[in-house]
């Protein structure tokens, strides 16, 4: 198992060169309320020569699969040919208030998103006639997509955020990648098991395919104090749109927490915020983080290397910090994975 560093904006370029020195497999850039996935991205690829890019993730209602691919080509071509394509849908909420996109049928647009992408990263022109997709929408035919970025190699690999099963068997059939979030380590072995049905359907098997979970990450000498410099990244996370709709709240649920988040949202509608991080119980995310001292981060790795992870996100964007406090996350996530022994 290797190590990814899931970035802020704030200090990319300096967590970057950080994660290259300490041998971290990729950088990751997520997409959301602060910042985009591309820009950053483009500052890291100017600023490292070795580690691993990926968006994580550039979302799907935010862009034309055209668009997708050729921000893709470019990165892949600035960088040298080290980029990762991570794509999601979103939410139902954000795809809707952010980018006026309905989440109808998220599988299926998915499925038509990244083939368009995939026939176009391939250099030739592309037609697409979807149920989602149409290209050309108005039948002209003068200037079809067509990406000429040259590319330093002949694929650019593609992840997929996915949650449920259906959407883990698609990853695993079309992508070759799964991005997870708030994931335990059953949790990820449990969606390994999915992906591998997807991938057999596919007549492929798992080799080559990454397993990239990322987690919320903070240092402390004892886990009470690491969690509550993750609590407002979670507040944050949990309270995005209806409750009803956030992937967050439902993973939650199913993981046995209904009441906590009933009364975590009940606090935040009464403009409660550190009433609704105090109602989130320390197990919850203690379980799908990594929080404590370094013999503890060794611990969980370990238990991540087993459920099949290939790639484990450290997610320095999540804690309460500075930069210098990211960078010590960085230096104690890679001293975790040499004492945990199942480092690459």
């Amino acid at each position: 198992m290797r190590l990814a560093a899931n970035l802020v904006y704030q200090g990319a370029g300096e967590l970057a060169r950080a994660a290259e020195t300490l041998d971290y497999g990729l950088v990751l850039a997520p997409e959301g309320y602060r910042s985009d996935a591309a820009s950053v991205l483009g500052l890291v690829a100017g600023r490292t020569e070795r580690i691993g890019l990926a968006s994580a993730v550039m979302q799907i209602p935010a862009r034309p699969p055209g668009l997708a691919a050729l921000t893709a080509a470019t990165l892949d071509a600035l960088s040298g040919g080290r980029f990762r394509l991570g794509l999601g849908v979103s939410n139902p909420d954000v795809s809707d208030g952010w980018y006026g996109v309905p989440f109808d049928r998220p599988l299926e647009r998915t499925r038509e998103y990244v083939d368009i992408v995939r026939q176009a990263l391939g250099g030739a022109p592309v037609t697409y006639q979807g149920r989602h997709f149409q290209l050309p929408a108005d039948g002209r035919d003068g200037a079809p997509l067509h990406v000429l970025t040259e590319l330093p190699r002949s694929r650019i690999p593609v992840y997929l955020a996915a949650v449920g099963p259906r959407s883990l068997r698609l990853a695993g059939e079309i992508a070759d990648g799964w991005l997870g979030v708030f994931t335990p380590p059953e949790a990820a072995a449990k969606a390994v098991t999915e992906i591998r049905a997807g991938r057999e359907a596919a007549g492929r098997d798992m080799t080559g395919f990454e397993i990239l979970p990322s987690l919320p990450a903070s240092v402390a000498d004892d886990v009470p104090t690491a969690v509550d410099a993750l609590r407002g990244q979670y507040v944050y996370l949990l309270g995005i749109g209806d409750p009803a709709h956030n992937f967050y709240c439902a993973l939650a649920r199913e993981m046995g927490y209904a009441d906590e988040i009933e009364v975590f949202h009940q606090r935040l509608a009464d403009g409660d915020r550190s009433g609704a991080a105090a109602a989130l119980p320390l197990d919850f995310i203690d379980n799908t983080s990594l929080a404590g001292p370094v013999p503890r981060l060794a611990d969980r790795m370990q238990a991540y290397a087993e459920a099949g992870v290939t790639t484990l996100g450290v997610m320095v964007s999540a804690a309460a910090t500075s930069l210098d406090g990211r960078l010590r996350i960085l230096r104690a996530a890679a001293e975790a994975l040499e004492a945990s022994g199942v480092g690459d």
